[in-house]
């Protein structure tokens, strides 16, 4: 199991937005792993005529998501591994995972439900707050959100389950520890799994070099485990940080970020 630590699954220019300069700086909070500088990675987008700087979102915001909602039917586990069946069918590219508020109950934790709709304009109609973009999936209820926001870089934490852990399970625990409910810690372990299977070369090759090559790519092994385990990661678990507008220590290209600010009035 040693060699699962080494895996995870899985993502203010000069120049006027919309320029190519602007366009070539990727999207995300660089820190000594990303291999990087601010300079080629930044927590903002500004290409194509679309300006995006997420907010910071403090502790405070992340204790409210867990205090302030409950989620009305939680997603069931993910008991069987999914990269053994056909990969699961995606809604249209203008789907959104959405946020609806039940009845609130006194002044304690807000029943929500999750629902897909088929765009932005559908959500809010229905009195939806578009809570990532893509259809909904285990990793999307407001607890996992809290998590890769308070998680930047989630490879430490998670190379530390990996050496830890003895088997399926207590790796899965080991990942829910880090604020994860189960289901989304079950697809974050099956995508390891899998990643393991596909990717060991290349990752055992790329054990201590950077997230990015000098050109901002991906290095090897994370660019084979967004090949081989990508897909059904994001069908499965719905959420990520990049449909979510979260930067993090993996940069990405502006086109492959979708931005949002989160809010969810409680009242």
């Amino acid at each position: 199991m040693w060699a699962a630590s080494l895996l995870f699954a899985c993502t203010e220019s000069a120049e006027a937005p919309g320029t190519s300069a602007s366009c070539d700086v990727l999207f995300g909070a660089p820190n000594a792993h990303t291999g990087l500088d601010e300079a080629r990675c930044q927590p903002r987008c500004a290409c194509g005529g679309v300006e995006f700087a997420p907010p910071v979102y403090d502790a405070a915001f992340v204790a409210k998501l867990l205090t302030d909602w409950v989620l009305e039917q939680p997603y069931a586990n993910v008991d069987a591994d999914p990269y053994a069946a056909p990969a699961p069918v995606t809604e249209g590219p203008d789907a959104v995972c959405a946020l609806v508020p039940g009845t609130a109950a006194g002044t304690g934790a807000r029943p929500y439900a999750l629902v897909t709709y088929e765009s932005e304009t559908e959500a809010r109609a229905a009195g939806g707050h578009v809570t990532h973009f893509g259809a909904c999936g285990v990793c999307s209820p407001l607890v996992n959100l809290g998590v890769y926001i308070r998680e930047p870089d989630l490879t430490g934490p998670v190379r530390a389950c990996g050496l830890t852990s003895k088997d399926a399970a207590s790796n899965i625990a080991c990942l829910s520890a880090l604020g994860f409910d189960e289901p989304c810690a079950q697809i974050w372990y099956w995508n390891t799994r899998n990643t393991r299977a596909a990717c060991l070369a290349p990752c055992l090759a790329a054990l201590n070099a950077p997230y990015h090559d000098e050109n901002g790519q991906l290095n090897a092994c994370l660019a084979c485990d967004e090949k081989e385990s990508g897909a059904v990661f994001k069908a499965v678990a719905g959420r990520t940080r990049r449909n979510s507008g979260l930067p993090n220590a993996m940069c990405r290209p502006c086109s492959e970020v979708r931005p949002l600010v989160h809010d969810y009035p409680h009242e």
